[in-house]
């Protein structure tokens, strides 16, 4: 793996911002399959990570305000949501489930507002704190559920909850719980996934986390995922994906079924639709 001195010790992603902590995986010599294979490949592209040690509460809420909008729009709103309501804010009630559950939600919908939908994301907000205070006692209990009890039932809780659905249930078992083979998949994966073919053309969001989570080692599901929106932003965009430059602009270009893909005619569209050619 090549030297990476610009990357931080902590961080969530591909890229030099946000958590997680540096990780050797060990790439197979003879991978069992084609997605055990890209992984290994885009693990020669960035830096290798391990997730977990979030805390539950505040990753599902940060998850929450990315639902819909980029990394970009999303950040800031959640910083400003921490000066208001977190440790030393002033709406801080020494709890941020609790404090969250106490605000009014027209207070949080400005407060939050550069996240879009923050009428809507507001009102969620403050119905899950309220139900992480009323069934876990606050943020702490809540993130000892997520950290120790049975992913399964994690998973199972988190998506009986309104407002969250299984790319934001998975995050929350990843980034705070830790959990290995786990997979979320947000619309970069879920691109790849099926442009490469390791996925169906068809698959939803949920065929292909299922596709993805039974074909990658359990240890290496994590970095997949950010890994794999790193490099969606990276080379393999929705519109002008980098082997529509030549196969030497690619780096997976040996590894990709490119479903959707016609380089003659230097086009895009998305994996679904090439089954109405059939």
């Amino acid at each position: 793996m090549p030297e990476r001195d610009d990357e931080p010790a902590e961080n969530i992603s591909g890229g030099v911002s946000g958590g997680g902590r540096h990780a050797t995986f060990v790439a197979s010599d003879d991978p069992d399959t084609r997605a055990e294979a890209v992984v290994d490949a885009l693990g020669d592209l960035y830096w290798r990570k391990a997730y977990g040690g979030q805390d539950g509460f505040e990753c599902l809420v940060r998850t929450v305000l990315s639902q819909n909008t980029s990394d970009k729009a999303s950040q800031p709103a959640h910083d400003e949501l921490l000066a208001r309501y977190g440790p030393g804010g002033p709406e801080w009630t020494g709890d941020l489930a609790a404090s969250l559950a106490a605000a009014a939600e027209d207070e949080l919908a400005e407060t939050i507002s550069g996240a879009g939908l923050y009428n809507l994301k507001s009102e969620r907000i403050v119905a899950l704190a309220g139900r992480v205070v009323d069934e876990y006692g606050g943020a702490a209990g809540f993130d000892r559920f997520v950290r120790t009890e049975d992913p399964a039932t994690v998973r199972e809780t988190l998506l009986g909850m309104d407002g969250v659905g299984p790319k934001t249930a998975d995050c929350v078992l990843l980034f705070a719980g830790g959990r290995d083979g786990v997979f979320p998949v947000d619309t970069h994966v879920h691109r790849i996934a099926r442009r490469m073919g390791l996925a169906p053309p068809d698959a939803d969001h949920e065929a292909v986390r299922a596709a993805l989570e039974a074909a990658v080692p359990p240890e290496t599901c994590g970095f997949g995922h950010t890994a794999t929106i790193q490099f969606g932003r990276e080379y393999c965009t929705a519109r002008r994906p980098a082997c529509l430059d030549g196969p030497e602009a690619c780096p997976l270009y040996d590894l990709c079924d490119r479903v959707g893909i016609d380089e003659l005619a230097g086009e895009a569209v998305d994996p679904a639709a090439t089954l109405a050619d059939d």
